[in-house]
């Protein structure tokens, strides 16, 4: 049976710290979270999928982190069957972003606005601890020696984290505007714009999904076709479809304006149709971006 052999520097090393100031953050909001009485929460009705995103993100990163702590101060990384380098920084970087989505999403959608609520209040101010702490920890391993970063920490690599991001924020805006509009009028006031929105940034979603899942295990050798072509294939299939669906979210904006509806009040749909727009330019734009660096990798391999 292996001996595990403790050292002081596994614990206070600068990714070791963070890390445990993260769980500390991390626990202690949805800890908050989880105690609030109604009274001060929202009355808005998107309040409840809102609060389960937020409670999602907070307790998945918290349970990722705590397993990434365990298993980094055993040194039992040979033991787990994926790229250990490529996960560590895959999970600081889309904890980074989806905690920054529930620090904004908390005070604004979830807590109540009609009095100081000192638990609410703290909630949000722990969130907004978590995450700066996985912001210091996503560049922490980014400024690592070569050999102990992967693929994910690299620009390309951190514009999938940004892309899986925005599917998995798109999803959530759609679903919340397909149940508003069941709620109010009925299916037949989910319009076709929406359905194939919805199409298209789960495809994206899924093809962001996938080639994240392939680097974390090392399967890019096994692909039955070139993987940087792959890629290329995936950026160019993205930025076609984010192209189509930012367009359809803008001309339901310009509709919404023509019609002289409240852009700016979160009890409305119209609020979440701007989210929408919003968060499709920044995705087409990681799309974009990315599309150009996998089009040079192709160009300076066809010139080697």
């Amino acid at each position: 049976m292996p001996v595990i052999v403790l050292e002081a520097s596994d614990l206070t090393s600068p990714l070791s710290l963070v890390r445990m100031w993260a769980l500390l953050s991390g626990c202690l909001t949805f800890s908050l979270v989880a105690s609030l009485v109604p009274s001060e929460l929202t009355s808005d009705t998107h309040q409840p999928s809102f609060r389960i995103l937020c409670m999602f993100t907070w307790c998945l990163f918290f349970i990722l982190t705590l397993l990434i702590h365990v298993v980094n101060i055993i040194q039992f990384h040979s033991l787990v069957p994926i790229s250990w380098k490529n996960l560590t920084v895959t999970v600081a970087a889309l904890a980074t972003l989806m905690t920054l989505s529930a620090t904004v999403t908390f005070p604004w959608a979830v807590m109540c606005h009609e009095g100081a609520w000192p638990r609410p209040i703290t909630a949000s101010f722990a969130s907004c601890l978590t995450f700066l702490a996985y912001a210091t920890e996503a560049y922490l391993i980014r400024n690592q020696t070569q050999d102990q970063k992967g693929y994910m920490a690299s620009v390309p690599g951190l514009l999938k984290v940004l892309q899986l991001w925005g599917g998995c924020e798109m999803i959530v805006l759609v679903v919340e505007q397909v149940r508003g509009a069941l709620v109010k009028v009925g299916l037949a006031a989910v319009g076709w714009q929406l359905w194939v929105s919805g199409a298209w940034y789960a495809l994206c979603l899924l093809m962001s999904l996938g080639t994240v899942i392939v680097v974390l295990g090392d399967c890019a050798g096994r692909c039955p076709l070139p993987f940087d072509r792959l890629l290329a294939g995936f950026s160019l299939t993205g930025v076609l479809l984010y192209v189509v669906a930012t367009i359809l979210c803008f001309t339901r904006v310009l509709e919404l304006q023509k019609r002289d509806q409240d852009l700016t009040d979160m009890k409305t749909g119209p609020t979440l149709v701007v989210m929408e727009a919003v968060m499709a330019s920044i995705t087409l734009l990681a799309y974009t971006v990315d599309l150009a660096f996998s089009i040079k990798l192709l160009r300076d391999r066809s010139h080697a």
